[in-house]
């Protein structure tokens, strides 16, 4: 009976604080009445309970310590209660842990998932705010072409209403109480046009006055303006395509309007002397010139092609000289111009008319002699040659061509200082004259002994004897003797000199004008500048007072 003594003692111990085996554990039992050993009675039921319990721990092997004695173990069911609850937390934390990662996993994706959306919102927003700067961008312009609109609606309503379309108004004579409009009295308004009264209808109101429809008609081609807008000039209505007609310029050679240029200006190129207008791109796009008038060729006109590659005007062609035979008369006009002034020439000097070749040709061989470049339309001869020179006048053939041209080579002999004077055949009469009298004064100056002259000066008074023969041709001869001689002798010859010439074409007038302005206006040193110092000097001291002076000092007075 020693295990049940045990036993007994064993149910004796009191628990302190649920403490058992060191652990700290809830028992339910303890909240009932505990009972001792002695002088009480046991249950049956725990007597049976221990009963068991002692048979169990009789079943397991006893444990021995160090000394090799045998050691009890004991486990209570208390003990058993507590490593399941172990066993329970372990899995409890096992569950724990593996729903915490979960929910860490859960925790992340959820974070990538808002990201997506927070990175799909970002681009949503931003295409959202492309498509409101857009509709505000076309909002804008569509507010812009409606304020354009109204603006144009307002004018067209405007001007309407300045016409007052309306019809007349109508009044029921029955009724003495009908009120009467308030309108300008129809015997104010006076007709600016036909200064007739206008009466009830249709008029137009403008200009600072009140006109008839049909009374405000356009200055150019006098038909009523029933256009909105028109323009004026001097005070005068025009339809605008009429006015544009009439002030905007054309081009004289291709007949356009004259474009503007970048700046939105008109601008052109005008002749200094003709005044042909022209578009500044015609002086790069190798349109022609006349090799004498210099004016350009229009697109409508046709030039004629000389065999050296010059072309010339059919207003020049008229009147010009084309072989060597043809050009005699002019040069014996020349001979007697120089008489009259008392210059006379008295050697036989020969006068050709040659191409631009051969004077070229010529002119290398001269070694005396200033030449106007660009190019030599006249030359004095000083030295023998042989020169080709034109022997029968050409015709036209097809294209505007000169065809059949014959010409012979010339030998030139030295008979006195001046061997020839050349002169460039296709020229009209008056510059071939011109020429031909300041080549005459180049052989004058060699044959009455005159010195080595500057250009300034030998040129210069070349080109004042040219200017006084246009002169000759263009004016009545009284007005150059007092220029050139005070002689009466002189008077007489220019007279009857300029009596011979028949009546010419105003456009011949008006190219002796032309030649005479060349001259005037020349910018070089020896032709121009030599020009207008000789001329001033004779104009204040006389033709012969003037050479004089050049023969003694080599310069002008």
């Amino acid at each position: 009976m020693g295990w049940l003594t045990k036993i007994l003692k064993g149910s004796s111990h009191k628990f302190s604080d649920g403490q058992c085996n060191g652990r700290y554990r809830e028992d339910r039992n303890l909240e009932g009445p505990r009972y001792s050993a002695e002088g009480s009675d046991f249950d049956k039921e725990e007597i049976e309970c221990a009963i068991a319990l002692s048979l169990s721990e009789q079943e397991h092997v006893i444990p021995q310590d160090d000394k090799g004695k045998k050691v009890i173990e004991y486990k209570s069911e208390t003990e058993e209660d507590d490593d399941d609850e172990d066993e329970d937390e372990d899995e409890e934390y096992m569950r724990a842990q593996l729903e915490a990662a979960e929910e860490e996993e859960r925790r992340v994706a959820q974070a990538q998932i808002e990201e997506e959306e927070k990175r799909r919102a970002e681009a949503q927003l931003e295409e959202i705010e492309k498509q409101l700067a857009k509709a505000r961008l076309e909002e804008e312009e569509m507010r812009r072409a409606k304020a354009q609109l109204e603006e144009d609606e307002q004018l067209a309503k405007a001007i309407q209403e300045s016409m007052n379309v309306g019809s007349p108004p109508r009044y029921d004579l029955g009724n003495i109480l009908q009120p009467y409009p308030f309108l300008i009295p129809s015997s104010h308004r006076i007709c600016a046009g036909c200064q007739a009264e206008i009466g009830h209808g249709r008029f137009l109101s403008c200009m600072g006055g009140v006109w008839h429809p049909e009374c405000f008609c356009c200055h150019a081609c006098d038909k009523p303006i029933i256009d909105y807008e028109f323009s004026m000039s001097g005070n005068r209505p025009y339809h605008k395509l009429c006015y544009k007609e009439q002030h905007h310029p054309k081009c004289d050679v291709c007949h356009n309007f004259i474009p503007t240029n970048p700046a939105g200006l008109i601008e052109y190129r005008a002749h200094p002397f003709w005044m042909q207008k022209y578009c500044p791109s015609h002086e790069r796009d190798g349109t022609p010139r006349c090799c004498s008038c210099e004016r350009m060729e229009p697109k409508d006109t046709k030039y004629l092609i000389l065999d050296d590659g010059r072309k010339l005007c059919l207003e020049c062609l008229d009147s010009a000289i084309m072989d060597t035979h043809e050009c005699q008369p002019l040069y014996l006009e020349i001979r007697e111009f120089y008489e009259g002034l008392h210059m006379k020439v008295e050697q036989q000097i020969p006068m050709l008319l040659v191409e631009r070749s051969a004077l070229n040709e010529a002119m290398e061989g001269e070694k005396h002699g200033h030449h106007h470049l660009p190019e030599t339309r006249g030359l004095c001869l000083s030295e023998e040659q042989t020169v080709t020179t034109v022997l029968r006048r050409p015709r036209i053939g097809a294209g505007y061509k000169l065809i059949d041209m014959i010409t012979e080579p010339c030998r030139l002999i030295r008979r006195c200082e001046v061997t020839a004077i050349l002169i460039l055949y296709g020229l009209p009469r008056l510059l071939t004259g011109s020429i031909l009298a300041h080549e005459m004064m180049h052989a004058w100056l060699r044959l009455n002994g005159y010195p080595n002259l500057r250009p300034e000066v030998e040129e210069g008074i070349c080109q004042v004897l040219a200017h006084m023969w246009l002169e000759s041709e263009t004016y009545a001869g009284s007005t150059l003797v007092d220029i050139a001689s005070s002689s009466s002798s002189s008077s007489s010859a220019v007279v009857s000199a300029s009596s011979k010439k028949g009546e010419r074409s105003d456009f011949e007038k008006k190219l002796g004008e032309f030649f005479k302005h060349q001259i005037e206006s020349d910018s070089s040193s020896a032709y121009g500048d030599g020009f207008r110092q000789g001329n001033q000097a004779v104009l204040k001291h006389g033709l012969r007072r003037t050479l004089d002076h050049i023969r003694l000092t080599g310069t002008f007075p």
